[in-house]
């Protein structure tokens, strides 16, 4: 759930919120940031999947490790898929990485709506701030340039082939839809809905060529299960006041 205005323009509007959409959903997939914890800093790409013996073999030096070492020192914990050095930063510095992403995860949540807290270019913005602080802290020299968190900070990440690629929208080719109807740029929410602010609205993200979205379903699940709970009970209390007659 986003803020908006009556009078933003749904071209402006769509920006806004893809763009926040793009910045959250790769690093905010967190599995890196877990896996910085777990083994630390990402192998150089010219070293990643190799063996211990290949590694020797074809001397290969994993440099930036040499440098980006996490604040307290680490212990050996070897990454089984051979992409991270094995270098895990110590407990102290893992416990803070878990609260950031933890903290991170709460402010992003779908239950935020369900709060009624609108989610705003603001707190994508602080959310960015906390992860990034965060890897400065535990990685004062910073993190290698091929990490996939500092290019997801440095808006430098290739998604290409990726399951994430999936999951990100571009502006491009995304439409707005509302009501089984799509919305083009250039036209505003008031267009719409009207005047009154107060309304509620859903409007979903497609890309293009895809048709209309599905439609939302009548009952959430919560609601379901209260209504199958309530008819159930009825049913009973029907049972019963049968055999009293």
């Amino acid at each position: 759930m986003f803020v908006y205005w009556n009078g933003w323009e749904f071209q402006e509007f769509g920006g806004f919120l893809l763009d926040g959409n793009d910045l959250v959903v790769n690093v905010y997939g967190f599995i890196e940031m877990e896996e910085l914890a777990k083994h630390g800093t990402m192998l150089p790409p010219d070293m990643l999947g190799l063996t211990d013996e290949q590694i020797v073999e074809l001397k290969k030096v994993d440099t930036w490790g040499e440098s980006c070492i996490p604040s307290g020192g680490f212990r050996e914990n070897k990454d089984p898929i051979g992409r991270r050095n094995g270098k895990q930063p110590g407990e102290k510095m893992q416990e803070l990485i878990a609260r950031s992403v933890g903290e991170v995860k709460a402010a992003i949540d779908k239950k935020q709506v369900d709060a009624k807290i609108c989610m705003t270019e603001r707190i994508i913005k602080d959310q960015l701030d906390i992860l990034r602080g965060t890897c400065m802290i535990v990685y004062p020299m910073n993190l290698p340039p091929h990490d996939p968190i500092r290019l997801e900070f440095e808006n430098k990440e290739d998604l290409a082939g990726t399951q994430d690629s999936l999951m990100v929208l571009n502006p491009s080719d995304t439409e707005l839809w509302f009501c089984g109807k799509q919305v083009f740029p250039g036209k505003k929410l008031g267009d719409f809905i009207g005047t009154n602010e107060k309304t509620k609205v859903v409007i979903k993200l497609q890309k293009k060529g895809q048709g209309a979205p599905g439609r939302e379903p009548v009952m959430t699940e919560a609601e379901q299960k209260n209504f199958m709970a309530y008819a159930y009970k009825k049913q009973e209390e029907a049972k019963v006041s049968r055999f009293n007659f």
